[in-house]
């Protein structure tokens, strides 16, 4: 992605691309200090920890206890989830 991008230097290619692809599976478009906003919060909260830079890309990786806190949310989202299928089922029996 090179051209009318070039201006926006470190929100270029990775961070659109990250963008783009959060936007395509959840309908939600983010700007791109929402995405460092959120990483820093990760961070911070000890879920996420940065690697060694390549070039100006940061990369994280995922902690213990980020998997662990991630676990737990998905359980609670798959819950949240059946629920929502069965009073949808039930709703259309009616």
């Amino acid at each position: 992605m090179h051209g009318k991008f070039d201006d926006l230097g470190r929100f270029a290619d990775p961070s659109l691309l990250i963008m783009t692809d959060v936007a395509a599976f959840s309908g939600v478009s983010m700007e791109p200090g929402t995405l460092y906003g959120a990483l820093s919060r990760l961070e911070r909260r000890g879920w996420v920890r940065p690697l060694a830079a390549a070039e100006r890309r940061r990369p994280y990786e995922i902690t213990a206890a980020g998997q662990e806190i991630l676990a737990e949310q998905v359980k609670t989202m798959q819950q949240i989830v059946r629920v929502a299928r069965l009073r949808t089922a039930m709703a259309w029996r009616a």
